[in-house]
């Protein structure tokens, strides 16, 4: 009989105990815990909770600025911005902004927008004390924001009302668009030259050029669109939404669909990652417990990952190394490293590890040391 500690001294064994080890990333992910009423600071390089840092509401995102040492978490219902110091992992400051703050939103430069519904207002925030330096009236009652970054323009989309073209830097509204169908979600597109469009209930999408706002396309999808994912370049656009247990992925530059690709049950939110030899869209499945991983060139299956329960927020680490997934109802996060999605008969990937970070974790923002 072959003895355990035997076999665990095997050449086979040692060789086989000698995996490439993870770094990690220098720096941390915070996340918002929307139940739990704190900001979760998770160390990626041990991957492990450093701190729970409670707050008097309910986060529902937060944001990293570009420049200065500051995360922003924006509370749930309420006008609060609570300010978190990212060195000392601590709570800084809360600021009450207006009565029911909607969405806050960075650019890349650094500019803090907050779209409030009470009163309504765009607001530019002043990020070192959070107070408005320019409020910009909004005709009706806003439903959600979209930020141009290579452009000054801001798009708000509202309930009853058509969506408005703001010139940010002149803080003034530029124009409406009359579009044959109510939008439900926008976002622009990577050059900053034109807005896409989705409307829910018409199953459709619609490209404009800025600042004529003149029509490119309209497209219909065979799906209610519900969120938009951008690959960075600008070059693809994928769509998921109810109706159909698929991404639709989109052209927007030639202003064609280019593929519907099944993935995963009733998908959800996504991300973009890259490594040296390829890219892949990761899609979560929250009624499945699980993360779909597409080639972006093929618009094949490579992967599936099983993941916590009710994935529903990924991102993606500076580096591209570790893809980040919060489970709503499990309340943790688990990890994807790339460099271990290697296609496969099985179609199968590893999961890297899972982090307990909190109760109904929501959303995060990865940030360097």
């Amino acid at each position: 009989m072959i003895s355990r500690r035997h076999l665990l001294a095997s050449p086979l064994a040692l060789a086989a105990c000698k995996k490439e080890k993870a770094n990690g990333f220098d720096g941390y992910a915070f996340v918002a815990n929307q139940e739990g009423q704190a900001v979760a600071a998770v160390d990626l390089t041990a991957f492990v909770v450093a701190k729970h840092i409670r707050i008097d509401g309910q986060p529902k995102s937060v944001l990293a600025h570009p420049t200065r040492d500051a995360i922003y978490a924006l509370g749930t219902g309420n006008g609060a911005i609570y300010e978190i110091d990212p060195a000392q992992l601590a709570f800084r400051r809360k600021v009450t902004v207006s009565s029911d703050l909607l969405d806050l939103q960075l650019t890349d430069t650094g500019e803090l927008w907050a779209l409030s519904r009470a009163p309504r207002r765009l607001l530019l925030l002043d990020p070192t004390n959070l107070r408005p330096i320019r409020q910009v009236p909004l005709p009706a009652e806003p439903v959600s924001l979209a930020l141009a970054q290579r452009e000054p323009w801001a798009l708000v989309l509202y309930e009853d009302h058509p969506p408005t073209l703001i010139q940010r830097g002149e803080g003034r509204h530029v124009a409406k668009f009359e579009l044959p169908h109510r939008p439900t979600l926008a976002t622009f597109q990577g050059n900053g030259k034109a807005i896409i469009f989705g409307a829910r209930e018409a199953q459709a999408l619609s490209i404009y050029e800025l600042p004529s706002r003149q029509l490119i396309t309209h497209l219909p999808l065979a799906l209610k669109p519900e969120r938009f994912c951008l690959k960075a370049d600008g070059g693809q656009l994928f769509i998921t939404g109810q109706g159909l247990d698929a991404v639709v992925v989109v052209y927007p530059y030639r202003g064609e669909v280019a593929e519907t690709v099944l993935a995963g049950r009733a998908p959800g939110a996504m991300t973009v990652a890259s490594t040296p030899d390829v890219d892949f869209l990761f899609v979560a499945s929250p009624s499945r417990n699980d993360v779909s991983i597409l080639d972006i060139v093929t618009h094949k299956t490579v992967a599936v990952v099983s993941v916590g329960q009710d994935p529903s927020f990924l991102t993606v680490t500076p580096d591209n190394q570790y893809v980040l997934v919060l489970n709503r109802t499990s309340g943790d996060m688990a990890v994807l490293r790339l460099k271990s999605i290697v296609p496969n008969r099985n179609k199968t990937a590893p999961l890297f590890t899972m982090i307990p970070v909190g109760s109904r974790p929501v959303h995060a923002v990865v940030r360097s040391v």
